[in-house]
């Protein structure tokens, strides 16, 4: 079932990591819509995965000579969409100008490849830690949830849930207390204080104290934490992204970005962030109701809950209607 959402249709929607387009033709659901990937010397290529003539997937299909070929009847399709060969016309028959593949824009950024389906080719946003070379970045994902996307993110800006559900890890029972912290909106930016958090280990030293955390909205599905030391300005950051699949179909995936050297390598950074995610995953999976209520009745909440009462009136005026109630 196709997902109507016009706003996240005419966002960026991550998709894949780069080095999954390979070779071969790769299929991704996108809100509820088949799309194939694949790659030529032009770059990346994303097309509805229909073959107009009789709807084969064309992801089942090959690239030669860096076009898409279909595995039904061999109809090949050029970076364009437009198709070049039809192996069962007689020769000198003109190939029908209906004979295209849809289209869609994509664009390949920060490790992931990225698609727009109403192609309005909208801004990109920036992360400006992925061409720091004062930071290592790791990338993170992918992590199947079976929860909408809008419960998926505001999990993720939700600081009231540390001390219990990432207990000695991201915190502890004994200091469950946030601090008032406001949310700022500069432009487009929406972000808040930094919230001081007790983590018993945050450096790996073995001693316990408070580190600061900021939250910001990128975009709808996407959005990112900073959390810094006080004592030697070490920063992490997490920028958090959405692919929404069918309806409680979503897939997470991330950047973690390192100012500083952890002492870990890279499987062991994705690890951790599996261990902790899966921590949340049956939290979010099981939250009633599942979509989001952009009604600030409906749930109660506390000065603690700013960011995610902020993200809440961000969806509701952009009118994200995926997830949402």
């Amino acid at each position: 079932m196709i997902l109507e959402d016009n706003v996240l249709r005419s966002d960026w929607i991550v998709a894949c990591k780069i080095e999954d387009v390979k070779a071969e033709p790769l299929q991704v659901t996108v809100l509820g819509e088949r799309i194939v990937f694949f790659r030529n010397e032009d770059g990346v290529h994303a097309f509805k995965d229909l073959c107009i003539h009789r709807g084969a997937a064309l992801s089942l299909g090959c690239v030669k000579d860096g076009n898409l070929v279909c595995p039904y009847h061999g109809w090949e399709y050029n970076s364009a969409g437009t198709c070049t060969k039809i192996p069962q016309l007689p020769e000198g028959r003109s190939i029908p100008l209906k004979a295209k593949a849809i289209k869609y824009t994509c664009k390949e950024a920060y490790g992931f490849v990225w698609i727009n389906l109403n192609n309005n080719n909208p801004a990109f946003f920036d992360y400006p830690q992925h061409a720091d070379g004062h930071y290592r970045n790791v990338l993170w994902g992918p992590q199947e949830v079976n929860a909408n996307p809008p419960r998926i993110v505001e999990n993720f800006l939700d600081v009231g849930h540390l001390s219990f559900i990432h207990e000695g890890f991201l915190g502890v029972q004994e200091h469950p207390v946030i601090g008032d912290y406001d949310v700022h909106m500069e432009g487009e930016r929406i972000f808040s204080d930094e919230i001081a958090i007790f983590q018993p280990d945050p450096d790996g030293s073995g001693q316990s104290k408070d580190v600061f955390y900021t939250y910001e909205i990128i975009r709808p599905l996407t959005v990112l934490f900073t959390k810094r030391d006080p004592d030697t300005e070490n920063k992490m950051t997490i920028l958090l992204t959405i692919l929404p699949v069918a309806e409680r179909e979503s897939i997470a995936y991330g950047i973690m970005s390192f100012n500083y050297e952890t002492g870990t390598s890279d499987q062991e950074i994705i690890e951790f962030q599996d261990m902790i995610f899966a921590q949340d995953k049956p939290i979010v999976e099981n939250q009633k109701p599942e979509d989001l209520p952009l009604d600030l009745q409906v749930e109660l909440s506390l000065k603690c809950d700013r960011m995610s009462i902020a993200y809440r009136q961000y969806l509701k005026t952009l009118g994200v209607t995926l997830g949402t109630d």
